[in-house]
């Protein structure tokens, strides 16, 4: 029980950080937030480790797939999800310190590059998974509400942490704007074996 105590009060000191903490006040706050499970397929992602303040994140992901251009390296459309997934913790890591999993899933054929494209960039296949889910409204500046629910609901269902938290982008990704994206928050698990004696 511990560990499962630590594992959601790290989480969520990370996340506490992610956002600016001005807020914009929508409708969009009013909002119920909705947890599920869910068990995410096996894919294959072209990734890139980004150091740095997420304000400045933008030229990482340009990069990233100039780089996929120049390789052949063809993204999955017409659904494009780029998903970072969050590595330290925010709240006690500078923010040029903070480590950023970039991930763009893209063709299985993208595997041939496996190994070739440098230190921090790569493609990689991502074991099929099962995750606690909530979806971050657009109008929603400040996350840290979603992942508080978030984290309390899965712990209430008997599911532990099992990796930081990740989180895809599903729209307005080319504004840059985080307020104004609609995203999934994921927490990988795994269910916690009932007592049964």
């Amino acid at each position: 029980m511990n560990v499962t105590k630590l594992c959601l009060l790290l989480s969520l000191a990370a996340l506490t950080a992610i956002a600016d903490t001005s807020e914009t006040v929508t409708e969009a706050k009013k909002e119920k937030t909705v947890c599920a499970i869910r068990d995410l397929p096996q894919q294959v992602v072209l990734y890139t480790i980004y150091r740095g303040n997420l304000d400045d994140v933008r030229p990482a992901v340009e990069e990233l797939f100039n780089l996929a251009g120049q390789k052949g390296i063809y993204p999955i459309y017409p659904d494009v999800a780029i998903t970072f997934v969050y590595l330290n913790d925010f709240q006690h890591v500078s923010r040029e310190h903070w480590l950023t999993e970039i991930r763009v899933p893209v063709d299985k054929t993208a595997l041939e590059a496996a190994g070739k494209l440098g230190k921090m960039t790569d493609v990689k296949t991502i074991s099929p998974m099962k995750v606690a889910v909530a979806t971050k409204p657009e109008g929603m500046a400040n996350p840290e509400p979603i992942y508080r629910t978030l984290y309390t609901w899965m712990l209430k269902q008997g599911h532990t942490p099992i990796f930081g938290p990740q989180e895809t982008f599903l729209t307005n990704v080319e504004t840059a704007d985080y307020a104004q994206m609609k995203t999934e928050i994921m927490i990988p698990i795994w269910d916690v074996p009932s007592d049964k004696d």
